[in-house]
């Protein structure tokens, strides 16, 4: 009887008679419960449009095993993706991991799933089966995972980019994702043939494509503030309506001002732990809480040397999930959180659109606007945030009076140099130096650099890339530009100490455009290497003149590239000109405002109260300027060993 059932209940589904159907199935489950009547009820509610109980069903059957177990599975696995149940999507995944690498449409679905939680590099084992799927949607989110997992050994990420766009040939979407990895590799060939497509398309009025790019890697490759503003790709989402209802929310204030810092990057290897850790350290305790929520890879906290409980209470959220993290920053009753990653990588932002804390501040992780994430000022300097830039801000400008980088003279080593022998360099040869990344040298720098070698004929490159896909590709770049190969010297990346001890073997450090160099600068700096940089116009670009003021060398900040290539030969033909602006750096090193991290403190407290303040008093944030203390007349400390 219940085989004629089961007949009877099959046929009317076969005949479309889906409601008939699913009351035979129902009668035969008062006295059968197997995996195929399952099966056919789940496939029976589904065409009835009852996704969720079909997705249950079809569970239900996969869980009763049979021959098509893991079909039903996979069926359960899409219906709850489609109907929004995409935790419970992802756990049934889990079950069959073999099958989600053979099957695009159900790997677009996990690898989605992996990605909006944040797991991008879980998802990455979905990269090449959605990149060589038919689908556009697939082939796009297989180019996603790609460019936020890369990395820099790995030149598959490049060639993924590479026949995507050859699959694609008018996404510029896709074009944004090429050069990125070009960069990342210094693949000039690729970059001249396809940057100019995008700045044409820009030119042309065509900017929505920029939405695609993400922001961190926009500032590469322009120093236009409103260029910067578009690019959103991967950021939260928040509205004006949030930052209000933030702050009419009630709020303890107490006798100290409670801040905390939000970072990845809270060991001591890190080069934001070479800038900030001794302002943590002097932070005025009768005055402050400190409290440090960190998510810093355990395998990065286990190089770390340093007493962490000096820079704060330290608090582990990196397995805290959003809700987790924002009941914990409210169970402190914290006054400012401090986002120190911005849109870099590892960035835990979106807790910031939960209404976290009462005042939300962007500090020293992101040279520009932190789109989408509900802040209320970015802490900068005259020089990176002039009021010209203010119209390309939603943040309100809070501007420290002398440097926005804080340094750490106390725990960085001087440099004690070997000869240029020991590490192969001529030692009668007029040395320009490149210490920063290879993705922040453009084919226009390198231009540049070719011309001003070529004019200053005792005279050498010294370039900072430890890829040797980027070595090959900027040595071809300078010798087709006329540089001889011998005139080229390349150095890898070192231990800091050994860095720093290499870095006065130079004449003169190289700054780039439109990504200036930051904490790379302040090593040259604090390492007695004079650094050329020229005025530039977004925060990236402009981060060098900040700190080369900060030093009293004005001098070194040309007022555009053309000025930064005479001023360069003009160095390299007259070495005698950089002898007093370097005594002039060895002489300021110790009592100039960059390296001075009790002042800095002291002024970075000043804008915390005047922050706390007018938060206090109902106002709303609104730009302002902290007073300078006054100069210092003896240097802030003796001089190192």
């Amino acid at each position: 009887m219940n085989e004629i059932s089961y007949k009877a209940a099959s046929q009317l589904f076969r005949n479309g008679q889906f409601t008939e159907s699913l009351i035979t199935i129902n009668k035969l489950l008062d006295a059968q419960r197997d995996a195929r009547t399952y099966m056919l009820l789940a496939r029976t509610l589904k065409q009835l449009g009852h996704k969720n109980e079909a997705a249950s069903a079809f569970q239900l059957a996969a869980e009763l095993g049979g021959q098509h177990a893991d079909d039903n599975l996979i069926d359960a696995i899409k219906l709850n993706f489609e109907i929004g149940e995409k935790d419970k999507a992802l756990a049934l995944a889990s079950r069959i991991l073999p099958k989600l690498t053979r099957d695009p449409e159900l790997g677009f679905i996990v690898a989605s799933l992996l990605v909006e939680k944040g797991q991008a590099r879980t998802a990455r084992v979905f990269k090449t089966m959605l990149i060589n799927s038919k689908e556009l949607p697939h082939m796009l989110l297989g180019a996603r995972i790609s460019l936020h997992t890369w990395d820099l050994f790995d030149p598959s990420d490049v060639e993924t980019a590479r026949v995507l766009l050859n699959r694609i040939p008018n996404s510029n979407p896709v074009r944004l994702m090429y050069l990125t990895f070009s960069r990342e590799h210094s693949r000039h060939d690729a970059i001249e043939r396809h940057q100019p497509i995008i700045d044409a398309a820009i030119a042309a009025g065509e900017l929505d494509f920029l939405k695609r790019d993400g922001p961190f890697f926009n500032i590469h490759w322009t120093g236009d503030e409103h260029l910067n503003q578009l690019a959103r790709s991967n950021t939260p989402r928040f509205s004006p309506e949030m930052t209000t209802l933030r702050h009419k929310l009630p709020h303890a204030w107490g006798d100290k001002i409670r801040i905390a810092y939000l970072s990845s990057d809270l060991f001591d290897k890190h080069a934001t732990m070479k800038l900030i850790r001794r302002v943590l350290e002097l932070h005025d305790r009768d005055r402050f809480e400190i409290t440090l929520l960190c998510h810093s890879d355990s395998a990065m906290l286990e190089t770390n040397d340093a007493d962490r409980s000096e820079w704060g209470d330290i608090v582990t959220v990196r397995d805290m999930d959003d809700a987790t993290l924002q009941a914990e920053i409210k169970a402190r009753n914290i006054d400012i959180l401090v986002d120190l990653k911005g849109h870099t990588k590892g960035t835990r932002n979106t807790v910031f659109n939960m209404q976290a804390a009462p005042i939300q501040v962007a500090w020293l992780g992101f040279p520009g606007s932190t789109l989408n994430v509900d802040l209320d000022y970015v802490i900068g300097d005259r020089y990176v945030l002039p009021d010209s830039s203010k119209p390309h801000y939603y943040e309100k400008f809070c501007r420290l009076p002398e440097t926005y980088q804080p340094n750490d003279p106390f725990h960085r080593p001087l440099a004690k140099p070997p000869t240029r022998k020991d590490v192969g360099l001529p030692e009668d040869a007029f040395i320009y130096a490149s210490f920063n990344a290879n993705r922040k040298i453009t084919p226009k720098m390198l231009d540049m650099w070719a011309e001003m070698v070529k004019s200053t004929p005792n005279s050498i490159l010294w370039i900072l890339c430890h890829a040797s896909e980027g070595r090959t590709n900027i040595q071809k770049k300078l010798v087709a530009s006329g540089v001889p190969a011998k005139r080229i010297f390349f150095m890898s990346k070192l231990h800091f100490e050994y860095h720093i001890n290499r870095i006065p073997l130079a004449d003169l450090g190289l700054d780039t455009y439109p990504v200036n160099g930051h904490t790379t600068t302040s090593e040259q700096l604090w390492a007695g290497l004079p650094v050329l940089t020229y005025k530039g116009t977004n925060f990236a670009s402009r981060v060098s003149e900040s700190l080369l003021n900060a030093i009293d060398l004005p001098e070194l900040i040309a007022e555009d590239a053309d000025d930064y290539l005479r001023k360069a030969i003009e160095f390299g033909s007259n070495p005698e000109l950089i002898k007093p602006l370097r005594q002039r750096l060895n002489d300021n090193r110790l009592k100039s405002p960059l390296f001075d991290a009790e002042r800095f403190t002291r002024h970075i407290e000043t804008a915390y109260e005047m922050m706390v303040d007018r938060a206090r008093q109902g106002l709303k944030p609104d730009h302002f300027d902290v007073a300078c203390l006054p100069p210092r007349t003896e240097p802030f400390m003796e001089k190192l060993d």
